[in-house]
């Protein structure tokens, strides 16, 4: 039995992962600020521990595995780095992760401090994933600063940019994830397995309700043109699946003859890699906003491709590698 803590845990990616590759798993404790994202996390992990928002972490915990997928939004070009959270009610620009910032992804040092007030016991290994900005000229001196820390606390890091189209799912969905090792050797992300990219009418549902078609005239007249990132056509891939989608859904499917559809919010979700019992789980105790339900795009949008931790997974608890071999 795995044993994971989830911080910043959205909709369980994870979970999902190590479930679908046949892992007996445990989440010991699951932090999530997102009441909605809690709401689904529920759903589809049948109430196990009745989680809520802002769970309380036990300093006494032991996971094996400690994931946080800290919030990008003042890391990433998509979320105006820098800018402050609606909860602090302030702006601090250009702050970026730097620790008391207030800014959201200056969270990511509560990590730290989380795996400081753990004393002797240790997870084995902490998964950290974030938008690729992180290592750009602006922010990578907090980057560099996390990794100096988790050097301190007796982890080996290792990191590297993986993108969604390499492990199944075609979205071009390109994310910074680092894997820190307990006293151990680099991780070698060149070992995972990884799977040629499906065609994206695999993830396309059959018959969409005329609720999703494009009839906005500053979105029809936008389609096609450069730098406009709602009305972008969906060819061979999606492109990011984003939570900056605000009263409608972004991007668009060509359906012939002039006419155009946004995606389902069940697509956003398969696009993640998620199950439609997983998807059928969280819509059911979400409302929607109109005509459409915003939480499950946003949930989509703030998660994590399950296909990628599942690669993870296989070689860290598996011994499974592109090279061949696995668990004796």
């Amino acid at each position: 039995m795995i044993k994971i803590l989830e911080l910043f845990g959205g909709i369980g990616s994870p979970r999902c992962a190590l479930r679908n590759i046949g892992i007996p798993v445990k989440a010991i404790d699951y932090v999530e600020i997102d009441e909605k994202a809690v709401r689904s996390y529920n759903a589809m992990f049948k109430n196990e521990l009745a989680y809520k928002t802002q769970s309380v972490i036990g300093w006494d915990l032991k996971p094996d595995i400690l994931i946080h997928g800290s919030p990008c939004q003042d890391f990433s070009i998509a979320g105006h780095q820098g800018k402050a959270t609606a909860a602090a009610g302030r702006i601090n620009k250009g702050k970026g992760a730097d620790e008391g910032s207030g800014t959201r992804s200056s969270l990511m040092w509560e990590t730290i401090h989380i795996i400081q007030q753990m004393g002797d016991w240790k997870p084995r290994f902490v998964i950290w994933e974030n938008v690729k900005n992180v290592t750009s000229k602006h922010m990578v001196h907090n980057f560099n600063r996390y990794l100096s820390e988790m050097q301190k606390l007796g982890y080996t890091n290792s990191f590297q940019t993986l993108d969604a189209r390499d492990f199944g799912l075609p979205q071009a969905r390109e994310r910074v994830f680092t894997i820190s090792v307990l006293n151990g050797e680099p991780f070698n992300f060149d070992d995972l397995i990884k799977t040629e990219m499906r065609d994206i009418s695999e993830y396309l549902e059959k018959d969409v309700s005329e609720v999703y078609t494009v009839t906005q005239p500053s979105v029809y007249n936008a389609i096609g043109k450069k730098g406009i990132r709602r009305a972008t056509v969906i060819k061979d891939y999606a492109y990011t699946i984003t939570a900056r989608q605000d009263r409608t859904p972004a991007q668009v499917i060509d359906l012939g003859g002039g006419k155009y559809r946004y995606l389902t919010e069940r697509e956003c979700w398969r696009l993640q890699g998620y199950s439609d019992a997983d998807f059928e789980a969280a819509a059911a105790v979400q409302k929607k906003n109109g005509r459409y339900t915003m939480a499950l795009y946003k949930q989509a949008g703030n998660s994590i491709p399950v296909t990628i931790f599942e690669s993870i997974f296989r070689k860290i608890i598996l011994g499974e590698t592109a090279e061949g071999g696995g668990a004796q």
